[in-house]
């Protein structure tokens, strides 16, 4: 028969735990806020029981007791645009895994006060850290308050006393995609670049330019699109009229997209005429014709690294936090990409 609480139809409590498990409340409450000092058979035995009964340490009692809520605040742009929508999908999943509840606060584009309201609306809430996935640049922004925190890919424009930068290796990847592009022979790459008030646009461009730089070939001339396929197809149509274009380098995919359908109704076939790549490898990429080669963006490894010293500074804050460490570089080489006609024969 299941046991069930002291109280018929009500919730178990902490007493509860402790007359099935032998033990004291002080005991209970040492083991399910996972303090030392308390032997394995203990925990075993107060964990079987709570697990039981089904009981579930109040966290609101929780936070008065280490004078911590268990929670971070994230501020992050409001937009369905798949590259911040999957990030924030990771800090939740990063957050989650750690222990803690998330609070977020999304901001609007063109308001150059919404980041520091949005950290002050989390403060008030009593975030023991906070979460800046900001990726447009809205000039320099100084955060205050007494809690860590982490910004995720915009480090120069963000500071505070305890701020923690961590980098989503979007130049890397960039430089990842130039670089296979030229590696195939190609004697230069165009690049499609996003708009430029975006952090992670500025990044692509300066790997694009790293790339090309490394080998030194001259750039091109940069083209300007919105993230849109319809302004990666408007570009298409602009290299497919030059005429000296055999290799592209978008900024992101969706506007990779773009561009092979303006260059395929141009009669320029990918990859036999243009090689072209990408950038995060959103799910319909291995799917549009050709398959689209392209860089995916870590976030789940972002998120991870990032919380966890996020996590370090909010627990251990008399330590320095580690370096992070960069991220992976995952280059997905489909169909999109191949060998110039004239290195072929």
């Amino acid at each position: 028969m299941t046991r069930t609480g002291g109280r018929a139809g009500s919730a178990p409590r902490s007493v509860d735990v402790a007359r099935l498990a032998g033990v004291s409340q002080k005991t209970v409450s040492r083991v399910l806020n996972g303090e030392r000092y308390v032997s394995d058979d203990v925990r075993r035995r107060v964990l079987a029981a709570a697990g039981e009964l089904g009981y579930r340490l109040n966290s609101a009692a929780r936070a008065l007791a280490s004078g911590r809520t268990r929670s971070i605040g994230v501020v992050t742009l409001g937009t369905a645009l798949y590259g911040p929508a999957s990030l924030l999908i990771g800090v939740e999943r990063a957050a989650r895994d750690a222990g803690y509840a998330l609070r977020v606060v999304n901001t609007l584009e063109g308001d150059p006060g919404g980041v520091a309201g949005a950290v002050e609306s989390l403060l008030e809430q009593g975030v023991d850290g906070i979460v800046v996935s900001e990726p447009i640049d809205e000039g320099r922004v100084s955060l205050s308050g007494d809690v860590p925190v982490l910004v995720l890919g915009a480090p120069a424009a963000f500071g505070g006393a305890r701020t923690i930068a961590v980098g989503v290796g979007a130049e890397l990847l960039a430089r990842a995609a130039t670089g296979h592009l030229l590696d195939l022979g190609h004697a230069t790459v165009h690049h499609l670049a996003g708009p430029q008030r975006w952090f992670a646009a500025r990044d692509r461009m300066a790997g694009w330019r790293g790339a090309l730089a490394a080998r030194g070939i001259a750039e091109p001339a940069v083209l300007q699109g919105d993230w849109s396929a319809a302004s990666g197809y408007a570009a298409g149509r602009e290299l497919a009229a030059r005429g000296d274009c055999t290799a592209v380098f978008a900024a992101n995919d969706d506007m990779a997209i773009g561009v092979i359908r303006a260059l395929t109704e141009a009669g320029l076939r990918v990859p036999h005429d243009v090689s072209v790549v990408g950038f995060d490898d959103i799910p319909v990429a291995a799917y549009v014709t050709p398959p689209l080669t392209t860089v995916r963006q870590p976030f789940d490894a972002v998120a991870r690294e990032g919380l966890r010293l996020l996590v370090q500074a909010i627990e251990k804050p008399e330590t320095d936090p580690p370096p992070a460490a960069d991220p992976p570089v995952d280059l997905i080489v489909r169909a999109s990409t191949a060998p110039p006609r004239r290195a072929v024969g």
